[in-house]
């Protein structure tokens, strides 16, 4: 007698080496902009963004290899991306802050959406594109925050006009 596995069971088995590499590349990746993030003492560091980038990457991963359908007509790994989506941004969410007219942590918020993206970006095996995303975000967050200051300051001193 033969016993025939689920399709999922089947598409399981088949993760392998390359998979792993994927994730792999998306825990580097986030954790470059985590190391900025921690350097500069911010709420989510580099473990928070390694496992974001990871995360973000592995379920890209399964909605696109891991849900084998027979009638791929019906298939939609969009549906998994777009949940990426949403349950990133309640994260980021979490991470602002407002007092008064001031609301803190929206850089803090952009980049762990930004770093979800990463990883979604290299659970597609677009390895060029999230590692270029991953180098300009580094230096945006490390080089321009004294232009995004000096901007700032500006901006208030002219309203006190």
């Amino acid at each position: 007698m033969d016993l025939q596995l689920p399709a999922f069971v089947q598409a399981a088995q088949g993760f392998g080496l390359d998979n792993m590499f994927q994730v792999v590349i998306a825990a580097l990746l986030g954790g470059l902009i985590g190391l900025e993030r921690e350097a500069r003492g911010r709420e989510a560091g580099f473990r928070t963004n390694m496992l974001i980038a990871i995360g973000a990457c592995l379920f890209t991963i399964l909605s696109v290899d891991g849900f084998p359908l027979l009638d791929s007509v019906n298939r939609d790994s969009a549906r998994v991306a777009a949940q990426i989506v949403s349950g990133v941004g309640f994260l980021g969410a979490g991470a602002l802050f407002q007092s008064r007219n001031h609301i803190k942590g929206m850089t803090t918020a952009a980049t762990i959406w930004l770093v979800a993206a990463i990883g979604m970006t290299v659970g597609v095996r677009a390895y060029g594109l999230a590692i270029f995303t991953s180098i300009l975000t580094f230096i945006i967050l490390r080089f321009f925050l004294p232009i995004s200051k000096t901007v700032s300051h500006r901006d208030k001193a002219d309203a006190s006009e």
